[in-house]
């Protein structure tokens, strides 16, 4: 079976070719459609997403929603836990202590680059895990409970 057949070692040669092509271009953010690079290898979608899983393995490449794939500068550090423990971690940094006020979701949505649906749901989510009061229209949210920085809130 020639190379043209086999998958095997495709997936690591367009990882290598996506590769290059982000270094050719540097400014480069996302990287090209799982359909964009099967028409122009030839080969299976299964094929190409190995690819991306290369490419996530060496820190070249991270998943972002909707299905497509956003290229991870040197040198880039993300905070990549969920959203609900970042915002719980809020209530120690800002030092709030229980029955104060915790921010209000358009300022989370601002200091953490997110939609206000967004942190809304994660900000049920604290609500549910008993750190953070209920929500009533024009009433701001109070802590409940300030979660042990050892072991973290649970959520």
């Amino acid at each position: 079976m020639s190379q043209q057949t086999s998958p095997r070692g495709t997936f690591v040669k367009i990882a290598d070719a996506v590769k290059a092509e982000i270094v050719a271009e540097p400014e480069t953010t996302e990287l090209p459609t799982l359909a964009t690079l099967m028409e122009r290898h030839g080969v299976s979608r299964g094929v190409v997403l190995r690819a991306f899983n290369v490419l996530r393995e060496e820190g070249v490449a991270e998943p972002v929603p909707g299905g497509r794939w956003r290229v991870i500068k040197e040198g880039e550090s993300v905070d990549r836990r969920p959203l609900p423990e970042r915002l719980a971690e809020v209530i120690t940094t800002d030092g709030i202590a229980a029955g104060e006020a915790f921010p209000s979701t358009s300022t989370l949505a601002t200091r953490f680059g997110v939609s206000r649906p967004t942190v809304a749901k994660a900000l049920d989510k604290l609500e549910a895990a008993g750190l953070l009061s209920a929500t009533r229209q024009g009433k701001q949210r109070t802590v409940l409970t300030v979660p042990n920085k050892e072991e973290g809130p649970k959520l």
